[in-house]
């Protein structure tokens, strides 16, 4: 006994492990001390330089980092013979500022660092924006902090202090940093004299002391700011306690602070119980949790305990408590179990209402809990009277049970037995025939449950005696000591049945539960894999209507709070403004409809889907039965359910963001890189243009020579101008609402002679060589855009070649396609940027000529257009080839699209 006892104190060894890797983890990093306080002006800095001192006369490597001494003597006095870094300059605005110099103090690497003022924050331009980045980069590195922190600061109490004091806090740090913290110093100081500080000016100067009393530093805000902060410091001593618990696996109570157990279930007495307990918990100001322990038994009970258990848990909710829901058997056990991993001290508990009988039998909860308790104080309360109360709520359902077929079975079975050992009598033994009578029971147990089998036992008993036992064919016992086998035959009997029975209702929730997440696993499986919104909605709908039985609908809220149902889900269920009004109430309340206390008269239940604090939509759900879903297991998926679909649709929505940012970045880096064109491509002409024309607008006669070449100067300009600004605008419509093509069968020789004579001024330096295949046929293209395409190959080829040098053009034609070619005899196209050449703005590296690198990207667009392609290669005697290859005789696309559409 005494080892079996030894054995139950010992630390749990998944615990120990956890601890061995959390000081494991923290043996390569520095400690965080915070000397915490309520308000500005408590000591905080004084206690941080006062420990900082003691700390050095203990032989410890002390270097200030930071302190704020705000013109106070005393705490200045305190740096004195400290070593301190030399503050970091940042220039901003126009100001230079003094920062803390984080890479000095990286490089300085002393074993304890003091830095002021966690929630600082920084100047732009330093290495992170808040001084708590700094402190946890310091941290890593191995170095042992000491700062300080005010209770406005922590984010979670950031609205509350804004209400308190009227002043939004702006300077803030994640309550992880704080909770993170090897060792937190409180350092109190009472409001009035804090006040008194003020006036003799040790907090702050003598004209902002009188600003800060008449706003921030009022006695009533400096009252509820120590509460503030003396509170959340007795949260974080309970949470060491509690590890230090668990990492000495202490199982006992220890009652440091209250807190309170409610157990709840399908008892219509739960309501009394969950007020009971918040009372108590308000009159004690203690937290309080709602217990609920899932069984076999309990998973099968009646639809009406089903609905009085939601029910008795969303009062639990709606007065603040934490509720809970755990599984397992005996009830007793796993309460006490649970309860002292909560260090709860005190439990709230119903009278039993079952007869005294069942008890007897079965064992008392009640009776479990006042001995096994200890510690923890028990606290019995009444229920209510009348018929309700007094229900056999927790009767299972089991209608297949009341067939007769069963009890048909179970005769039959008995009197096949008692048959079967007439016939064998002579050559068996008694104890033989009460182990056929004993199989008989277990079979009726588990082929049909207890009732059956009770059945059995009965009349295996009474067939026994009548048959087996002298005197035969009579009830009478002529030996008394056959009555001690009649009774343990029945009670064998019983206890059998009631263990199959036990089985059978485990096994039934099990299935239940392995269906369950089965579902939930499916879903998870088929959202992971999926990328659009109707997809996750009809996934969704599919694997709900599973669980439900009825109709499901996916609404995506939209910037204005709109709801838009998926395709895939059933979007006529909310086409009744009520079902509308539902749920909007959900998307900004919480769950809405059928089965809550909001709109119940909606058809569905509707949940918002929330995922990373944002509601993204909302799930409407209806059931074929209308208490399908007040089973608290199956509440629980659907929570679940939904929790994966928010998730799966937050993830979509994340990507479209993404998407939406890198277009956004693409397009600023576009319009930098058109700007930058500009300012060259668009100048050089112009100013070509405006010297020409101020030149032939001078007074003075001039050579008709020199005024055509002057002329012919700003007509070439012009033209290569409006060149760029076609280019400009094509590319601009493309981009936006793409353009409508107007195809014809025309010849080849039309757009490229046209092409040719438009650009005969360019080619004039060039020989063009054309070369057209005879057999070439008419192709089915526009032949405005065609005509473009082939004004930009000559142009680029005319940059690019040298003067005198030829330019050819040919067309003919490739298996079911027409191939066209422009070659040049410049200097070619750099290795690897073929394929880049007919991106937008991009332009060849070293390349003195001018233009916006449109030229090419309109020619892809429009080849693609007409279902054909357009590539660049070297040719192998020197220069660039472009080839244009088109079909022959198909109608592939009607309209290049826009750069929307092909997103979309």
């Amino acid at each position: 006994m005494n080892r079996m006892e030894l054995d139950d104190d010992r630390p749990d060894p998944e615990a120990l492990l956890e601890v061995a890797r959390a000081e494991e983890a923290r043996a390569s990093r520095g400690e965080l001390k915070i000397f915490f306080g309520a308000a500005p002006g408590v000591g905080k800095t004084y206690a941080m330089l006062e420990a900082a001192r003691r700390a050095r006369a203990e032989g410890i490597d002390i270097v200030v980092g930071v302190v704020e001494t705000h013109g106070r003597s005393e705490t200045a006095a305190l740096l004195e013979g400290l070593e301190r870094l030399p503050l970091r300059t940042i220039e901003y605005r126009g100001k230079a500022l003094q920062e803390f110099d984080l890479e000095a103090a990286l490089a300085r690497r002393p074993e304890l660092l003091l830095v002021d003022e966690l929630a600082h924050t920084n100047v732009p331009g330093a290495q992170h924006r808040k001084r708590w980045q700094d402190v946890d980069l310091l941290l890593a590195s191995g170095v042992d902090v000491y700062t300080t922190l005010n209770v406005q600061h922590l984010e979670s109490l950031n609205d509350v202090v804004a209400q308190i004091t009227w002043i939004r806090v702006r300077e803030t740090i994640p309550d992880a940093v704080f909770d993170r913290a090897d060792d937190v110093e409180l350092c109190d100081l009472p409001a009035d004299e804090l006040l008194e500080r003020l006036r003799e000016g040790k907090v702050y100067l003598p004209e902002q002391a009188r600003h800060a009393t008449e706003a921030f530093f009022r006695k009533g805000n400096l009252l509820a700011l120590r509460e503030l902060a003396l509170r959340r410091m007795a949260q974080r001593v309970d949470s060491d306690v509690q590890a230090y618990r668990r990492a000495h696996g202490i199982s006992s109570t220890w009652a440091m602070s209250e807190r309170i157990l409610v157990c709840i279930g399908p008892s219509p007495n739960g309501p009394r119980l969950v007020r009971a307990a918040a009372r108590m918990a308000a009159g004690l100001r203690a937290e309080w949790i709602a217990l609920h322990v899932e069984t076999p038994r309990l998973a099968l009970v009646r639809a009406t305990g089903r609905g009085t258990l939601v029910e008795t848990i969303r009062l639990a909710e709606s007065l603040g408590a934490e509720v809970v829901n755990i599984s397992g058997e005996p009830i007793g056990d796993r309460i006490l179990e649970y309860a002292r991993a909560r260090n709860v001290t005190r439990l709230v508990v119903g009278k039993p209402s079952q007869p005294r009988w069942r008890e007897l039998i079965g064992g008392s909860v009640l009776d479990t809990l006042v001995r096994g308790s200890g510690a923890i104080d028990v606290h019995v309360i009444s229920g209510d009277e009348g018929p309700l109360a007094r229900g056999p709520m927790l009767r299972p359902m089991a209608p297949s049970r009341a067939r007769p077929i069963p009890y048909a079975w179970a005769v039959g079975s008995v009197a096949g037995v008692t048959g079967l050992g007439t016939v064998l009598y002579s050559y068996i033994d008694l104890s033989d025939v009460i182990m056929l009578y004993l199989l008989v029971i277990m079979m009726m147990a588990a082929r049909f449950g207890r009732g059956p089998s009770m059945l059995a036992a009965v009349l295996s008993v009474a067939s026994f005696d009548f048959c087996f036992v002298p005197p035969f064919y009579t009830f009478a016992v002529a030996d008394a000591r056959y009555m001690l086998t009649f009774g343990v035959m029945l009670l064998v009997g019983i206890v059998i049945s009631g263990l199959t029975e036990r089985v059978r209702m485990q096994a039934e929730a099990a299935r239940g539960r392995e269906q369950r997440t089965a579902i939930l696993y499916s879903l998870s499986r088929e959202l992971a894999q999926l990328r659009h919104k109707n997809s996750i909605g009809t996934s969704a709908a599919r694997h709900v209507a599973e669980l439900a039985g009825g109709r499901v609908v996916v609404l995506v809220a939209g910037p204005d709070d709109s709801l838009t149902p998926l395709q895939g889900t059933d979007v006529e269920l909310v086409a009744d403004p009520l079902e509308q009004a539902a749920a909007r109430q959900a998307l900004t309340r919480g769950p809405a409809g059928a089965g809550t206390d909001t709109l119940s008269a909606a058809k569905a239940l509707y949940v918002p889907l929330q995922a990373v604090g944002r509601t993204i939509g909302v799930l409407g759900v209806t059931t074929g039965d209308p208490v399908r879903l007040r089973h608290l297991a199956e509440q629980e998926l659907l929570a679940a359910m939904s929790g994966q679909v928010a998730l799966a649709l937050h993830r979509v929505l994340l990507a479209q963001e993404a998407q939406q940012a890198e277009l956004r970045a693409r397009t600023e880096e576009l319009r930098g890189a058109l700007l930058s064109s500009v300012s060259h491509d668009l100048r050089t002409p112009l100013t070509a243009i405006s010297t020409a024309a101020s030149v032939l607008g001078q007074a003075g006669p001039m050579a008709d020579e020199k005024r055509r070449e002057f002329a012919n100067s700003i007509y070439e300009e012009a033209l290569g101008l409006g060149r760029l600004v076609t280019n400009l605008l094509h590319m601009t419509r493309l981009e936006t609402q793409g353009v409508a093509l107007r195809r014809e069968w025309t010849p080849l020789e039309d757009p490229i002679g046209a092409a040719l004579t438009r650009l005969e001024r360019v080619l004039a330096g060039h020989v063009v060589n054309v070369s057209l295949a005879p057999d070439l046929p008419p192709v089915l293209l526009d032949e405005v855009l065609f005509e473009h395409l082939m004004l930009n190959l000559l142009e680029n080829a005319a940059k690019y070649t040298p003067p005198g040098s030829a330019i050819d053009v040919s067309a003919r034609v490739e298996a079911a396609s027409v191939v066209v070619e422009v070659a040049d005899r410049g200097a070619g196209i750099p290795a690897g940027q073929e394929d880049r050449l007919f991106e937008k703005y991009f332009r060849v590296d070293g390349a003195r000529q001018g233009g916006f690198g449109l030229g090419l990207a309109i020619c892809r667009a429009i080849a693609v257009a007409h279902g054909g392609t357009v590539t660049a290669a070297n040719r192998p005697q020197g220069g660039a080839i472009f080839r244009v290859t088109l079909p022959v005789g198909e109608e592939t696309q009607t309209a290049i699209p826009s750069a929307q559409e092909a997103a979309a």
